[in-house]
């Protein structure tokens, strides 16, 4: 052959041979092609409508102000370059013990693990242990997380807040890095990528561009299949109605299940941070449900999803508008001026602040109050304290306050970062490697349906309780004028707290035993912030504990507790009722001075963001 000829091409008649017997599937060339170009197609859409909506201004290129935190912590390990060198030898000394074990394996002779995850989901995959390559991958990936987070943990002179949000950055990146996370270091992604040809990967690319389309260039994990829900309809379906609404929120009155009913309504304070609905998901795990079945009259508020035109209302009016426009409401509806109060989470802290308003200008219509998974004090506010420095909320005001409202992703974002293995991760897995679709879950269709809060009442949250903490201070805060003391509440208080809470850490929300001054009780229920109070009788999932005395000392507490089986709810329900039995016959919305204004769930609560 010349120099200059070219060799010649393969014949159309000649067929690539195929990769099926050695167990991979030949991919179909013309799907292939027609995805790659509609995948081309997209991603150009999607960067350029991402790129017209960027704002002129410069961009702050460190918002959460992580740089400094990791600046002040390397300038720190420098000056004790002793302790940094040691971390280095053992680091080193057990990755040479992994190399000679590997070896070992490879001739088939046993060895141990230098280091295991037995509970890791990450690695549940048998190759992770048995295939010698893989099992290499894992301990090595585990031995220098762990030496990651061991140096950072242990660095001299950091101040505590500096020192939390360096140790849960390098826990994200270190979650990022896990092998498990990538084509090449997941042997599940590689068996079903040889199994189909690659079809797993056009099927994960296409959904992650459909992700990015949804928002809008930004990243919106799909955690669930979102088309098999629909609020009203198979979720959030106990009945009842709409008997009041304002600005802020709607008062939904649920039908009774029982011929008499106890003479005292029930009023639930959900947070606007989320949907009431977590609270009436399926029949068999509604607690709406299940406390309608105990004779009890249930109003739930259901706060609205707050736009631009919200951005002035504040943590006030919250008050104003949500519990003390539905004590109003409920005594027009069922003629009782006593309630039972619970709030949840963020509906809590409103409900303790409100007692204290309601204690300072002798308002006695709330009888007793329960708190599930509630902060008063905020000194040691848990992970979510690592989002809360100076420079990180003047840069949320300053987004929020050119919009009105803090956007709903945000926030949901934040949570996610909490647990990011479970709300991150293992989706990126599914869903982009996999090419796997979302289960469906209603637990996370409530946690995607994010909402917006108003610019004004989240900034005085961050900043009067979470930054300051001045909710656990006498007078620390003003409410309608008048100063907010916890400790004049004498209102009997149940606390319900979970051993897990990533949000609201247990041994925080102990602190509210000591700051309200009534007969208090705490329950602490086994799972986190969601599964521990969602965990009705019949599913008999969780236990929790209980103790009579409330030592100052969570700890204290813990080790005298008793543990029980099952659900925390009968207990509730009993200390209710140590607190009146009195019945009346079943009352039903609309039967008193306020008619129905719709069908439960409401209107407010199907506003979904886009």
């Amino acid at each position: 052959m010349a120099r200059n000829d070219k060799p010649a091409a393969p014949s159309p008649s000649k067929p690539l041979p195929s990769l099926e017997p050695l167990g991979f599937k030949t991919p179909d060339p013309e799907v292939v092609s027609r995805s790659m170009a509609d995948i081309a197609e997209r991603s150009q859409r999607i960067v350029a409508e991402w790129l017209k909506r960027q704002p002129e201004q410069e961009h702050n290129a460190d918002p959460l102000n992580i740089g400094r935190a990791f600046m002040e912590m390397t300038t720190r390990l420098m000056t004790n370059p002793a302790r940094m060198v040691q971390a280095q030898l053992g680091f080193w000394q057990d990755y040479m013990t992994l190399w000679q074990n590997t070896a070992k394996r490879m001739m088939g002779i046993e060895a141990p693990d230098v280091i295991d995850s037995p509970n890791d989901r990450r690695f549940k995959d048998d190759a992770w242990k048995e295939n010698e390559v893989f099992d290499f991958i894992r301990q090595s990936y585990l031995l220098s997380a762990r030496y990651v987070q061991d140096v950072v943990a242990h660095v001299d002179g950091l101040d505590p807040r500096t020192a939390q949000k360096v140790d849960f950055y390098s826990r994200q990146f270190v979650d990022a890095m896990s092998p498990s996370n990538f084509l090449m270091t997941n042997p599940e992604v590689l068996r079903k990528t040889a199994e189909t040809g690659g079809e797993n990967l056009l099927k994960g690319l296409n959904n992650l561009l459909t992700d990015l389309e949804r928002g809008k260039g930004q990243l919106h994990i799909k955690m669930t299949d979102m088309d098999a829900f629909k609020v009203g309809e198979n979720i959030g379906v106990s009945p009842g109605k709409v008997i009041y609404q304002n600005d802020l929120m709607q008062l939904i009155q649920y039908d009774p299940a029982t011929e008499t009913v106890l003479k005292r309504p029930l009023l639930i304070g959900p947070p606007w941070i989320n949907k009431f609905y977590i609270l009436d998901l399926r029949p068999r795990n509604s607690f709406v449900r299940w406390a309608v079945s105990q004779g009890h009259t249930v109003f739930v508020i259901s706060w609205v999803n707050p736009d631009a035109r919200l951005a002035e209302k504040d943590f006030e009016d919250y008050m104003t508008e949500g519990y003390l426009a539905a004590l109003d409401a409920i005594e027009l509806a069922t003629g009782e001026k006593e309630v039972d109060a619970i709030g949840y989470c963020l509906g809590g802290t409103l409900l303790a602040s409100t007692l204290a308003y309601m204690a300072a200008v002798n308002d006695k219509r709330i009888k007793t109050a329960t708190f599930f998974v509630t902060m008063m004090d905020f000194t040691e506010a848990g992970e979510l304290g690592v989002f809360i420095d100076e420079e990180q909320l003047r840069s949320l005001e300053e987004k929020m306050n050119k919009r009105g409202y803090l956007e709903g992703s945000e926030m949901a974002t934040t949570f996610n970062m909490l647990r990011a293995n479970d709300l991150i991760w293992s989706f990126v897995v599914n869903n982009y490697l996999l090419g796997n679709d979302p289960f469906p879950f209603d637990l996370l269709y409530w946690n995607a349906d994010s909402t917006r809060m108003p610019a004004k009442m989240h900034s005085f949250y961050l900043r009067n309780m979470y930054q300051q903490n001045l909710l656990a201070k006498p007078g620390g805060i003003h409410l309608k004028g008048v100063p907010i003391d916890l400790g004049k509440v004498k209102t009997p208080a149940y606390f319900l707290s979970t051993r897990e809470d990533h949000i609201a850490p247990w041994k925080s929300t102990y602190k509210g035993t000591q700051l309200l001054g009534g007969k208090n009780r705490f329950v602490l229920a086994a799972s986190g912030h969601i599964a521990g109070v969602v965990n009705p009788p019949d599913g008999g999932k969780y236990g929790h504990w209980i103790n009579q005395d409330l030592p100052p000392d969570p700890d204290q507490w813990f080790e005298g507790a008793t543990e029980m089986a099952g659900s925390w709810w009968p207990d509730w329900h009993r200390w209710t009722l140590s607190f009146g039995k009195a019945e009346v016959p079943a009352r039903h919305p609309g039967d008193g001075k306020l008619k129905a204004i719709e069908d439960a769930p409401g209107s407010y609560v199907k506003l979904r963001l886009s």
